[in-house]
This record gives structure tokens, sequence and C-alpha cells, in this order.
């Protein structure tokens, strides 16, 4: 017994719903429903007990609750939820196509550039070949591929509607983003169906390189035991089998010796793979090269910022060293001024020593020396402001300068922009326009430079000017020839119109009277034939159909017969494999379901040859009655 037939030994509804996946449901039904949402619908939650194995349930139990979902995939249009009208997506859904056909090999020349507007037929093309990954065998048609394309990614379970009038102009700015969108969309069906396609059974890494690994007797063992005490739990009220189904693991890890060790491991280097994935999708959502770019504009505007105040640093420590070098000349007159200013104080000092003072020429001296010290403090304050003032102008002057700089620079750059600049410029006519830098220019020399400029924009503009109005005067006198001409135009072409119109009705008139003459001629030859025609034809239909549903009807006994004898190979089969877990009333059941299904399809199959005999009768008597 394979775990397709033995996933769920009841098909009564669960009471709990849980979010658990069971390791008997390790293995999906079917793996051909690629990116459809597969919501299952929620079961009653009704906590009445079973009275049999496989009894049917009281009135209430088998009621389904009503869906909080909603019905997928009616009436109601779903909105597409992806940003596609934002370019920073758009650009990184192209990538991660372009991505995708280099890495699956895709046969031509794919640039994010081409892919920006591509044409109908690239379009189809990458369609074709992301397509063919899933079918092998498919091939795009050449004809209503408009109406091809969004059915094949309906039947995919696209939840989004693309438009055929889109599939006109795949290129253009207003359809390229809903179809782009579809076609990731394709791309992760196919990685996803990929992914499904290679991955192995449960537990298929622990064994011995065996696919089949759950069809020993060992397993089966394991699993009947599993399946009939989680049943008995549930005969006996239980919804959760938390503690059945860690018992029904632990076994299955002794039975194929799975490595705890090795888990842990897969799972710290599955943690560290998606932490490094997701830093480098955050890293891919940016454009590292813009980034790049605009941080190489800022630092090389930093650099000439930096050079420019190297050169103001430089001409300031050259201003710096000329005044030290004067100062230092200054010092040196000052020290031989303070050896001059020693020696006479020696001198004096010798003399006052031989000399006898009175006590008026000691205060005169005395009153002598405080004058001289206060003005020594008063010129020494007066150097310091003078210092103070010195420095204060050559910030003054610095600053100054870097906005003349800025203002030259903006003037130099809307110059060049407007064709100014160099000499040979376009609309230079020869002249200097640039302003150069010099600190050996004055006052006079900057307004005579100005003036000349300020000339030599007012010709130009004055030029503009008469060049504008010679365009608009030449533009309006070209309106005016134009307004006559399809003035003409419109006059010959009604004149067109109106003999053509005549020309159309003659030639009506000639073929209706062509058409009645012909009409008549073969209308009673024409009608007799084709009346007996139509009745051989008749006779022909009804005894084709009847000899039809004589076959359908040996067929569908035929059929009947073989399902009736396939269904009790199967239930003896069924019954010999499960005599000792499943009951024989449920086979019963489904033995009278069969039966009744299958009576019911003959009833129904019986009608149909009665209304095709009826359908017949009706034939024949309206052919005898013609």
């Amino acid at each position: 017994m394979n775990r397709a037939s033995s996933s769920r030994l009841s098909e009564l509804p669960q009471r709990v719903e849980s979010n658990r996946m069971s390791m008997v449901y390790a293995t999906p039904q079917s793996k051909q429903s690629f990116g459809k949402l597969n919501i299952p619908k929620p079961q009653s939650v009704t906590s009445e007990r079973r009275t049999s194995f496989f009894g049917s349930r009281t009135s209430g139990a088998g009621m389904a609750r009503n869906s909080a979902f909603g019905a997928f995939g009616g009436a109601e249009k779903m909105k597409d939820p992806r940003p596609l009208h934002d370019k920073a997506y758009v650009q990184q859904c192209i990538r991660q196509l372009c991505e995708f056909l280099s890495e699956k090999g895709f046969p031509g020349s794919m640039s994010v550039k081409s892919l920006q507007s591509p044409s109908t037929k690239e379009f189809l093309k990458i369609f074709e070949f992301i397509y063919c990954l899933l079918d092998t065998t498919f091939q795009m048609p050449t004809s209503k591929v408009e109406e091809e394309v969004p059915r094949i990614l309906k039947d995919l379970g696209y939840p989004f509607v693309l438009s055929k009038s889109s599939m006109y102009s795949v290129g253009a700015p207003h359809t390229w983003p809903q179809v782009l969108g579809a076609v990731v969309w394709l791309i992760d069906t196919v990685k996803i169906f990929c992914c499904m396609s290679d991955q192995d059974l449960l537990f298929a890494d622990f064994s011995d390189g065996s696919t089949e690994i759950e069809d020993g007797v060992a397993f089966n063992k394991l699993f009947l035991d599993y399946t009939a005490e989680t049943y008995n739990k549930f005969m006996q009220g239980a919804d959760t089998f938390d503690e059945e189904d860690a018992d029904y693991l632990a076994k299955l890890k002794r039975l194929y010796n799975v490595d705890e060790g090795l888990l842990a491991s897969m799972e710290e280097k599955y943690r560290m793979l998606s932490d490094e994935v997701e830093r480098l999708e955050k890293e891919s959502q940016t454009d590292r090269l813009m980034v790049k770019r605009t941080e190489k504009v800022k630092l090389q505007t930093d650099l000439q910022k930096l050079q420019s105040y190297r050169s103001n640093l430089e001409s300031f420590k050259a201003n710096l060293e000329n005044k030290a070098s004067g100062l230092a000349e200054e010092l040196e007159a000052s020290g031989l001024q303070v050896e001059t200013l020693k020696q006479e104080e020696s001198r004096l000092q010798h003399i006052l020593s031989t000399q006898k003072f009175t006590p008026a020429d000691i205060e005169r001296i005395n009153w002598e020396k405080r004058e001289l010290q206060q003005t020594i403090n008063s010129l020494s304050k007066s150097l310091e402001q003078a210092e103070q003032h010195m420095w204060n102008e050559e910030i003054a002057l610095a600053k100054a300068k870097e906005t003349a700089e800025v203002k030259l620079a903006e003037y130099h750059k809307l110059a060049r922009k407007l064709k100014l600049i160099p000499v040979s410029a376009e609309n230079a006519c020869g002249h200097d326009f640039e302003i150069r830098t010099s600190t050996e220019y004055g006052p006079s020399t900057m307004v005579q430079c100005r003036t000349q400029i300020q000339q030599l924009l007012r010709k130009l503009i004055t030029d503009v000017d008469e060049e504008c109005s010679r365009l608009t005067d030449m533009k309006l006198s070209l309106e005016e020839s134009i307004e006559q001409v399809n003035s003409n135009i419109s006059d010959k072409a009604n004149d067109l119109k109106q003999l053509r119109e005549q020309i159309r009705r003659l030639d009506e008139q000639l073929e209706q009277d062509m058409q009645d003459i012909a009409h008549e001629e073969q209308k009673w030859s024409a009608e007799m034939e084709s009346v007996e025609t139509h009745r051989k034809l008749l006779e022909k239909k009804v005894t084709l159909g009847y000899d039809e549903s004589v076959e359908q009807l040996k067929a569908a006994q035929q059929q009947y017969h073989l399902v009736l004898q396939e269904t009790n190979e199967e239930r003896r089969t069924v019954v010999n494999n499960l005599a000792s877990v499943l009951h024989l009333k449920f086979l019963e059941d489904q033995h009278k379901r069969v039966d009744r299904v299958y009576t019911e399809a003959f009833r129904e199959d019986e009608v149909d040859i009665q209304k095709m005999k009826d359908i017949m009768e009706s034939f024949i008597t309206k052919v005898n009655s013609m």
C-alpha cells in the first residue's frame, strides 16, 4: 500500500484544523499544478463523536463551515500588489530576467538595455524559452498568440488578468511593466518546478540509495501501527496527536538512522545562507554603480576645493614668510637699537655713579622714566591692535577672494553652457568672454573687463533677438502658405469624393441588375436540387446517428462491465490487505456507491439513446412528409 492511497484513512472532515504538517502527508499528491494557490476549504468544527469505524456522521456533523477566504478565481479581479509602476522595481525585475536567461542558456543576445522596451517577437521568443523549461514539447503557435499567451498564464494559475491588447504592443511603457510582472512570476514558477522535480522523498539522504524507501515491511508496520493508534484516539474524541506524531517520527529516525548532528549543521548552514541572500538582496536593491559615481563626483569636488584651499594656504604662507622676513629685519634693527640703548644706559649709569645728584634731579629722572614707560606701553598696545587689524583684514580678503572665485566659476559654467567659452566656441564670434584670475588686476582693470564683456553680451542678445524675430516672421508666412494649401487640398478631396460616390452608385445598380437576372434564371433549378440533396442528407444523418448511438450504447455497457470487474478486483485486494484494520461495511458502502454511480450513468445513457430515437423518428417523419 503506497502513501497516495493511505495518506488519510477516513474521508470525514477534521474537527479542529491543524497547521502542522504530519509525516504521513510529506509527499505531495500531485506535481502538475504550478503556482496555483492551493487553499484548503476549512472543515466543520463540531465536537460530535463517531459511532463506527467508517460510519456516517450525525446530521449536523457533515456541514461545511463558511469559507473565510472566499471563492478563489471568482468574478472579482485581484489587484496586483507589486509596485509595477516603480522604475526601481521594474529595473530590478529586468535584471532578474536577464540573469535567469543567461543562467539557463538563452539562445540569443539579451542585455538589460534591450529588455527596457522589447519587441513582440523578442517577447515571444523569451516566453517560449521559459515555458519550454516546464514543457519540453511546447511550441509557440503561429497565429492568435495574443490569445494563447494569456490562456497559458491563466492555466498555470497566474492570479492577475493579462489583456489580449497588451500582446499587440509589448514594449509600450504602459503595458511592459504588467507583461514583465507575468514573466517574473513565470520564472518563479519554473524555479519552484525545478526544485520540486529534484527533491527526493522523505529522509532520502539517510537511506541506502533506494528511492522506494517506504515500501518496506518495517515501514508498513510502523505506518499501520501509527494509523491504528491515531484513529483509535480519534474515535475516542481526540483531535490532536502530537505525542503519536513525535513517537512516529522518533521510530522513523531510528529505522533510517537519521543523524541529528548533520541535521543541526544543515540548519545552521541554511540560516547562514539565508542571511547572506538577504544581505545580497538588500545590496542589489540599490544601484551600486550610481552610488559609486556619485561618491566619485563628490570626491572630485572635494579634491578641487582642497587644491584651491592649498593654493590659498601657499599664497598665505608666502605672505607670512615675507612678513616674517620683514619682522626679522625689524627685530635685528631693534636688537642693534637695544645694544645702543644698553651702551647708553651703562654710560649714564657710570655718569650717575661718578657724579652726585640732587633730590630734584632724582625726581626729574624718575618722572622721565615713568613717561617713557607709559610711552612704551601705549606703543605696545598700538602694535597689538595693528597686528589684530591686519589679521582681520587678511581673513576678510580670503573670504572675499573665495566668494569671487565661486561666482567666477558659476559665470564660466554658464558661459560654457551658452557656448561662449573658449574663443573658438559657436556663439563666441571670436570674442574672449573668459575672466582670468590674477593678483595683478586692479579695480580699474576689473571694471574695464566687466564693461567690455557687458558690451559684447548686449550685442549678442541684440543679434539673437533679431534672428528670433526674423524666424518668427518666416514661420507666420509658412503657416499662411500651409493653410492655403490645406484649403485647396480639402476642396479637391470633396470633389473627388463626390465623383467616387457617383461611380459607386452606378456600379451598385449594375451589379444589382445582374444579380436579379442570374437569380431568376437559377431559382427553380437550384430549389429542386437543394430539396433533393437535403432529403438524401437527412436520410444519411439519421442512419449514421442511429448506428453511432447503438455503438455508444454497446461501448458504455462494455465499459460498465469492465469498470465493475475492476472494482470487484480492487475491492478483493483492499479487503485482503486491510482486513486487520478496515471494516467490511465501508467497502460494501463503497461498492454500493459505485453501483449507484454506474447505474445512474447507465440510466442517463438510456435517456440519451431514447432522445436520439425520438429525434430520428422526427427526422424520418419530416422526410416522409416532404
